[in-house]
């Protein structure tokens, strides 16, 4: 099982930046896909950004130019800086990997959800 500790939310006004990050703990999470999805209340999960092992990225249409996604596979990290934050960004914002471990073992992890909030 792979453990995925979530840090860096908290309040933000609009138009502020947060950086959320993920980490697993010691595990290496190079070969996976990671990413970042949102729920906030009474809407459905959404699907945030992603990058591959490979560093390839995708964002929603909402969070593009605005948030970017990034990963250090050294430290088994990544994250969502969040950047020019709008009110409809406030979500639990929850990481996932979706990959290979190093012994060849599938795996997928969620974490379970930090808080962000946008308000003045």
């Amino acid at each position: 099982q792979v453990t995925l500790v979530e840090s860096g939310g908290g309040l933000v006004q609009p138009g502020g930046s947060l950086r959320l990050s993920c980490a697993a703990a010691g595990t290496d999470f190079s070969r996976a896909t990671l990413g970042w999805y949102r729920q906030a209340p009474g809407k459905q999960r959404e699907l945030v950004a992603t990058i591959t092992s490979g560093g390839t990225t995708k964002y929603a249409d909402s969070v593009k130019g605005r948030f970017t996604i990034s990963r250090d596979n050294t430290k088994n990290t990544v994250y969502l800086q969040m950047n020019s934050q709008k009110p409809e960004d406030a979500a639990v914002y929850i990481c996932n990997a979706d990959g290979v471990l190093p012994d060849g073992r599938s795996f997928v992890s969620w974490a379970r959800g930090i808080q962000v909030t946008v308000s003045s």
